[in-house]
């Protein structure tokens, strides 16, 4: 995986944490270096007020396991030379700042590959480096309207919706934790990696992008619907929501077998796939009618073992606790009993091999938790890190 590989994670609340989270788990040895006093925003942020008062917020829990902490004041020089320093022993640079501050600072990608050639630098903004947005502010939100996601989702009576938790962020640290991975292979190494946010959401809408750039048609809001195909949906039933997608031609011969309608193999309206497709409302109120005599759970079971995908709507805390996510591991604890009260149960990569289970070991750091080890192994005695903690360095 990433074992003996350094990374410097420069980034603040979501995405490029969120990067270096999984670049964690995949071995690499991550040094967060943070502001001092106040750090990652992600530290004040979350539904646990106490847990944000002590600088650990739920946010930066979610996404900041298996890190080192250290903080450095880079508007000064002292703080500059113990980053040049850092770099030079590292592999990968992260940060997230808007475009411009880095060279502000002098610590671009021009000036740190004059210290460590073969650095791979990343940046991760909203719009990229360029372009006539690329200064602009960009939060997940501003980035999920801009980009296209919001007129797609929810439907057309509701208005443009957003999707229920940071996807343009999430995505945008995933594609930079791809590049880097990209990047650490080449040979030689060392380049400058720029991501913007727009950019990689925009390039997971292949279908709906694709509709109007090949197609020419202008993506709409459909709601639960699958537009591509029909029936394929969310179902009212007895007792609770339950999709089906039956995209096949035999998956849908097998949908009418299970719910007894055979009839309406015979009935024009449903006689082809673009014919189902063009009385999708009709054909979803004949289905409806049997399904909502039988709950969701007794369905599900039924046309699963007809081979009709389907599944339930479920809440966070049910899929949590479901087997098919408690019998993988997929979430692990942390003892942080020490540091916050409690110890916290975090999600680990999903990825996997036959040989590794990639997943955050140590917990979340403290705020310059790391600051006197790091610097130590840098050749720092510790009469010089106490003196630039009195000049506000660290």
């Amino acid at each position: 995986m990433l074992n003996n590989i350094t990374v410097l994670d420069l980034t603040n609340v979501l995405a490029g944490p969120f990067c270096c989270f999984q670049l964690s788990q995949m071995g690499a040895k991550v040094i967060k270096i943070e502001r001092p006093q106040t750090g990652d925003l992600a530290r004040q942020l979350g539904s646990d007020e106490e847990l944000s008062a002590m600088n650990m917020g739920v946010s930066f829990l979610a996404q900041n396991a298996g890190k080192k902490s250290i903080t450095l004041n880079l508007k000064t020089k002292t703080g500059i030379e113990i980053l040049n320093k850092l770099v030079k022993k590292s592999d990968v640079l992260v940060e997230n700042f808007r475009p411009g501050i880095m060279k502000k600072l002098g610590i671009d990608y021009t000036a740190l590959k004059k210290v460590n050639p073969n650095l791979i630098f990343c940046s991760i903004s909203g719009f990229g480096q360029h372009g006539p947005l690329c200064e602009k502010p960009a939060y997940d939100q501003i980035i999920q309207g801009i980009s296209g996601v919001m007129s797609i989702t929810g439907r057309q009576q509701d208005g443009p919706m957003r999707a229920g938790y940071p996807l343009a962020d999430t995505i945008g640290g995933l594609t930079a934790s791809m590049a880097i991975c990209a990047a650490l292979n080449q040979q030689p190494r060392g380049c400058n990696i720029d991501i913007s946010m727009l950019e990689s959401v925009l390039s997971t809408m292949g279908w709906a992008v694709s509709n109007y750039l090949i197609g020419g048609v202008n993506p709409s809001q459909n709601g639960n619907e699958n537009m591509t195909s029909s029936p394929s949906g969310t179902f009212e039933t007895q007792k609770g929501l339950l999709n089906i997608s039956a995209n096949e031609e035999s998956q849908w011969q097998k949908l009418v077998s299970c719910l007894k309608r055979s009839d309406l193999l015979k009935d024009y309206r449903f006689s082809t796939r673009k014919m189902r497709k063009r009385n999708r409302t009709a054909l979803k109120e004949q289905i409806e009618k049997v399904l909502k005599t039988k709950p969701a759970i007794f369905w599900e079971a039924k046309l699963s073992s007809a081979g009709v995908p389907c599944g339930l709507v479920m809440s966070i805390p049910e899929i949590i606790k479901h087997e098919q996510i408690t019998s993988q591991n997929f979430t692990t604890k942390l003892k942080t009993k020490n540091t916050i009260g409690r110890d916290i149960e975090v999600m680990r990569s999903a990825a996997r091999t036959k040989t590794s289970k990639p997943q955050p070991i140590i917990p979340p750091p403290k705020l310059g938790e790391d600051t006197f080890a790091v610097l130590e192994e840098l050749g720092y005695e510790k009469k010089i890190i106490e003196t630039f903690m009195k000049q506000g360095v660290l």
